[in-house]
């Protein structure tokens, strides 16, 4: 045998023996990594599968520990991303990231049990499941750590109107806990939308053909450290997916919320405006102006806490000036909409259409100005 071949051929065999990648989308969650890896190691074994750590950037230094980790332990790998987050394309991210057949995902918070990966891993790879889901609401589960029964009663309503979605009969399409073939789950990558945290949903509703998924009942426990990444938007963002699957090649599922929150913002400016003119008996022009700006602001608000969920601004200077930026985008945006729909006017059009035409035109600038300059730079 040529001696030069040897250091290939025990490379082929290393990653030969990888069997399972197990995705741990991440926000701060520094304390948690080491033990976890401790847990995953005791249930699995010391080989056959891989961490893919796909870290949103942390402020808490979880990257920097994940490569530390790495450094004694080649099983750990890291993906720190920079302007980009969301759980649903962390993930997505990680199906592409690794050569391991199986893949999974699970939170890095200790709230899933690593010991479920070996039979759900076996189901999968015998054929018995396409999709192997640790569930909250399958016999023989428990919550009794969580202890939120507010959450309880959201997820199983969210399952019910997920079922009709999809079409598939399990117990928790929104289970953050899965395993599947990486092969199946590259496949659907195009078609997901990637937008928000039911990453599951989204796969199970892009597949053309359902996919046989099978229930393993879970005990859900409290998480080990830090705080829970998930608010009250929670319900508004699986509401977003559902609308993505079933409308969202009509119109893009994030220009949506963004319109929809206008039109919220339009009750606003004209409550303000009244409110001046007959409250405060401010003039016309002067009630015009502030209702525009309190309607800016307020659109800016809702948009950071819905429309743009993914990439919330928190730190007090990227709100500064992420709301300074999207009153200038909306300025001009203005400009646009008066602009536009005054030539139309003049050139005989309705009144109603120039104006609508007008608004649209608007409204496509702003949203293509605030995620550009508001949101994808802040």
């Amino acid at each position: 045998m040529n001696p030069e071949t040897q250091p290939s051929m025990a490379s082929t065999s290393a990653a030969s023996a990888l069997e399972l990648a197990i995705i741990l989308p991440t926000l701060n969650e520094r304390d948690n990594l080491a033990p976890l890896v401790e847990r995953i190691e005791g249930a699995l074994g010391r080989s056959g599968w891989e961490v893919l750590i796909v870290d949103d950037n942390s402020a808490d230094g979880t990257s920097d520990e994940a490569r530390r980790l790495s450094l004694s332990d080649p099983r750990v790998r890291v993906i720190q991303r920079i302007g980009r987050r969301g759980l649903s394309s962390a993930a997505i991210e990680g199906f592409c990231a690794t050569a391991a057949p199986y893949v999974a995902v699970m939170d890095a918070d200790h709230q899933h049990d690593p010991k479920l990966l070996v039979e759900m891993l076996a189901a999968v790879k015998s054929g018995e499941a396409d999709v192997a889901v640790a569930s909250r609401f399958a016999e023989g589960a428990s919550m009794a750590e969580w202890n939120r029964p507010d959450r309880e009663k959201l997820s199983s309503v969210a399952n019910t109107l997920a079922r009709k979605l999809t079409g598939v009969d399990l117990s928790d399409p929104m289970s953050g806990f899965f395993l599947l073939r990486s092969a199946t789950a590259r496949e659907l990558v195009p078609g997901l939308s990637g937008i928000g945290f039911k990453i599951l949903l989204d796969l199970l509703a892009t597949s053309e053909t359902p996919l046989k998924v099978k229930d393993f009942p879970m005990n859900f426990s409290a998480r080990r450290s830090g705080e829970s990444k998930l608010d009250r938007a929670i319900a508004l963002d699986f509401l977003a997916g559902l609308y993505d699957k079933s409308f969202g090649r009509v119109i893009p599922t994030r220009f949506a919320l963004f319109g929809t929150v206008g039109v919220i913002g339009v009750g606003v400016h004209m409550a303000i405006l009244y409110a001046f003119m007959l409250v405060g008996g401010a003039n016309f022009s002067w009630s015009q102006a502030v209702a525009t700006f309190g309607a800016m602001t307020f659109n800016f608000w809702l948009n950071n806490f819905l429309t743009y969920r993914d990439r919330r601004l928190k730190e007090a200077n990227k709100v500064f000036w992420g709301w300074v930026s999207f009153i200038a985008a909306c300025s001009i945006g203005a400009f646009a909409n008066v602009a536009v729909a005054t030539t139309l006017h003049d050139r005989g059009l309705p009144t109603v259409v120039a104006a609508l035409v007008g608004i649209g035109i608007g409204s496509v600038w702003n949203y293509a100005l605030s995620s550009r300059f508001v949101w994808g730079r802040y």
